[in-house]
């Protein structure tokens, strides 16, 4: 899966694709390089991030989604607004990637009669202030019994189990040591029921890993998508697909001889 976020202020690569044309054009190089699916995200959830006005969220979209009308593989669109969701999947998104898990009834109700995939992702608090001090008893158990009743609540509106994907949300509202637990523990949270995404490249844990900056952690983010892999995760969310690619084709060569 590759990011392409049409923002000012995300944390990687804010700034680089807001031009609508330029953000085409990257959806194109990403799935010449190899992408299998688009995420397409116009508000930056960063730790410590302000919250995006709807109208806005969707002038940052639509026109990239139009755009993107007639590509190859799917599009996944990064919301948390069942206004935004309830539009893109007019305008054909493949996918719901929501930040918020579905937590909002409203959300549920927007997706439900769709044919769209849904990503359930976990999240402690809000992007404003989520890594403010997060706490868990147990963060393998606590976050896999949040994603299994948002499972419930969806399948309980008439969402097939076929359409649903989960994410552990790895920075969001997690300290590094959390992260690592849940990296090491993405077979179990899948629970051999739905596939796992996850997404790391580039984040702070990668920094805090290596004492690396945003733009010098290709590295490490390739490290830590082997280890995801290898652990059972089925969707890997990345800024840099050919280097992923490349790094997965090699050591899936080795492990399948």
């Amino acid at each position: 899966m590759g990011v392409l976020n049409v923002t000012p202020d995300s944390f990687s690569d804010g700034g680089h694709f807001l031009n609508p044309q330029a953000a085409i054009a990257r959806a194109h190089q990403m799935i010449a390089e190899g992408a299998d699916i688009i995420d397409l995200g116009a508000e930056s959830t960063r730790p410590g991030a302000s919250a995006l006005g709807e109208q806005e969220e969707l002038d940052r979209l639509l026109p990239v989604l139009d755009g993107l009308r007639d590509i190859a593989v799917p599009i996944s669109v990064d919301t948390r607004r069942a206004a935004v969701m309830t539009a893109v999947l007019e305008r054909g998104a493949d996918m719901i990637n929501d930040v918020n898990g579905f937590r909002d009834s409203a959300s549920i109700r927007a997706v439900a009669n769709s044919s769209a995939a849904l990503c359930i992702m976990h999240m402690q608090g809000e992007p404003s202030t989520m890594q403010q001090a997060p706490v868990y008893r147990d963060v393998v158990s606590e976050v896999s019994e949040f994603l299994y009743r948002q499972v419930d609540a969806l399948i309980l509106s008439g969402v097939s189990r076929s359409r649903i994907v989960l994410d552990p949300g790895i920075g969001f509202g997690k300290t590094r040591e959390q992260n690592l637990d849940l990296l090491h523990s993405v077979a179990t949270l899948g629970n051999d029921r739905w596939p796992v995404l996850i997404g790391l490249s580039r984040k702070a844990l990668i920094g805090e890993l290596t004492g690396r900056t945003v733009s010098d952690r290709l590295a490490g983010s390739l490290g830590g998508l082997i280890a995801a892999a290898l652990n059972g995760a089925n969707i890997l969310r990345v800024h840099d697909v050919a280097q992923s690619l490349d790094c997965l084709k090699v050591a899936y060569a080795v492990l399948n001889r």
